[in-house]
């Protein structure tokens, strides 16, 4: 017979920590066996061709160093109107991870007309398991867009810690608003686009458990950056890195670890009482770095027309016609560090 220490240990979240490990380090060639290319139709519509790992070394989209990994788009075919979308890269990490928190030490933002280039983690059943994007803007537009992206019946009050961004939208719910999600905007002007690039990058860091969702953002440039974020130390303490910039926590009208979870079938254990068996658990969530262009935010009309560019025509016009403009499309990782 099972005994009740057991059961518990086996279905109760983990304890809540602000103390992490690290878990896997990706660096240079570490992204190619830590990733796997997805080569796939892109979800949101946008006009690119997501590309094999063979296909992108010999198209020259990807190249790595001792201390960098470039993933690029292409930027020297043109593309008539019947053709594939334009060559980028997806990326989804071969492990996933549940409570955990990740440090991305980045040289180099994809920017300029065009571009939704994006680093965010997801459950295998969207939107169900939920989705946290930490890195995410069109046309290299500042500041940088944090949301979240659940099941119906999460709404976020943002009133249970303070934050450094700004508020943008309050519900999460993939299937309204046209999964807009719920959004905080950055605090800073280099925190995307051409200013993330001009400033020599910076670092973005994550910690996500069954609570609290924070997102952090540090520029190269600043002062405050947590010794332990920059050296890239094995443990590291959420807690010491300030304020967030974004922060999404359990409330009266969002159950994080239920928007975040697997749903199981609801049971009961003697052990030698009963003992109910919750109806879900806090899912893992694999990592996805992807430069899409135009597409369902991009490409739409409102942000086209916001983007400077629409003087060149269509979105997806100008990705057809303007491979040199994609020159600057390319992300630069220093690092990208995960810890549990």
């Amino acid at each position: 017979m099972l005994t009740l220490s057991f059961v518990l240990a086996a279905v109760l979240p983990l304890a809540l920590t602000t103390t992490w490990n690290l878990q896997d380090e990706y660096i240079g060639s570490g992204f190619y066996s830590g990733f796997s290319f997805q080569a796939i139709s892109d979800p949101t519509h946008g006009r690119v061709q997501y590309v094999s790992k063979s296909a992108a070394q010999s198209a020259g989209l990807v190249s790595t160093s001792s201390d960098s990994f470039i993933m690029r788009v292409d930027n020297t075919t043109t593309l008539s109107a019947s053709a594939a979308g334009r060559k980028s890269i997806r990326l989804q990490s071969n492990k996933s991870y549940t409570h955990h928190a990740l440090i991305a030490d980045i040289r180099h933002l994809p920017s300029g007309c065009g571009t939704w280039p994006a680093l965010w983690t997801v459950g295998s059943d969207w939107p169900n398991n939920g989705e946290v994007d930490i890195i995410e803007g069109v046309h290299g537009i500042t500041p940088n867009l944090m949301s979240l992206h659940t099941s119906a019946g999460c709404t976020q009050g943002y009133t249970v810690e303070e934050m450094k961004g700004a508020v943008v939208s309050k519900d999460c719910n993939a299937d309204a608003n046209s999964n807009q999600g719920c959004g905080v905007r950055g605090a800073s002007s280099r925190d995307f686009g051409s200013p993330f690039n001009n400033a020599g990058g910076g670092w973005f860091a994550m910690e996500r458990t069954s609570t609290r969702i924070r997102i952090w953002f540090w520029s190269r440039q600043d002062s405050s950056v947590p010794s332990a974020v920059k050296n890239g130390d094995s443990t590291i303490y959420t807690d010491s890195f300030g304020t967030a910039t974004a922060v999404f926590a359990n409330s009266s009208s969002c159950n994080l670890e239920q928007h975040f979870a697997v749903h199981l079938r609801q049971g009961v254990i003697v052990a030698p009482r009963v003992v109910a068996l919750p109806t879900y658990a806090f899912i893992a969530h694999h990592v996805i770095i992807n430069t899409s262009l135009c597409g369902d935010w991009a490409g739409s009309s409102s942000a086209w027309a916001a983007s400077g560019c629409s003087s060149t025509g269509s979105c997806v016009d100008y990705v057809n016609q303007n491979s040199g403009a994609f020159w600057t499309a390319y992300w630069d990782f220093a690092a990208l560090r995960m810890y549990t």
